[in-house]
């Protein structure tokens, strides 16, 4: 590789509509092609998994476990969809994980139901851990559309 070339960065797109069929349809799509058209390489665990785990075979649940872990400690960031009152437990740990191994942590909520508990952010105080103090706000995203602004914090990462 020369000097000139970059290297593709990375994103685990931390997320719990891979259990439903519809959700997988519908809804991460837009996300996944948001995410890339900013020139990153989007890893979603439900679509992406490169080894397949055959639920019939005992400790099936471990490894699943396992490979998830390994693939957030293996991408350069986090996108973590964190829906739902409370949010889904998986995206939950896979976003502990990120932030204890100081990924840069990026946020989606499209859902207007409050589960905060402080004025100062919009979801529960921990979640923001793995956020800069100041201007959190850019690495915060209310919708698909907002995924590609340029004044935000995952447009500026992904550039630079």
């Amino acid at each position: 590789m020369t000097q000139t070339e970059k290297v593709q960065k990375s994103v685990y797109l931390a997320n719990p509509y891979g259990f439903s069929a519809q959700q997988q349809a519908l809804l991460l799509p837009p996300l996944i092609e948001a995410v890339a058209a900013l020139g990153l390489d989007v890893w979603e665990p439900f679509t992406s998994s490169g080894e397949k785990v055959d639920r019939r075979v005992p400790g099936w649940a471990h490894r699943i476990g396992q490979l998830c872990y390994r693939d957030v400690r293996e991408k350069d960031a986090i996108f973590a969809v964190v829906n739902g009152v409370p949010p889904d437990e998986g995206v939950m740990v896979e976003l502990g994980m990120a932030i204890a191994l100081g990924k840069p942590t990026f946020l989606f909520r499209d859902d207007f139901r409050s589960v905060a508990d402080t004025d100062e952010y919009p979801l529960n105080l921990m979640l923001f851990t793995g956020m800069p103090q100041e201007e959190w706000e850019r690495h915060y995203y209310r919708s698909v559309e907002e995924i590609g602004a340029a004044d935000k914090a995952l447009a500026r990462w992904a550039a630079s």
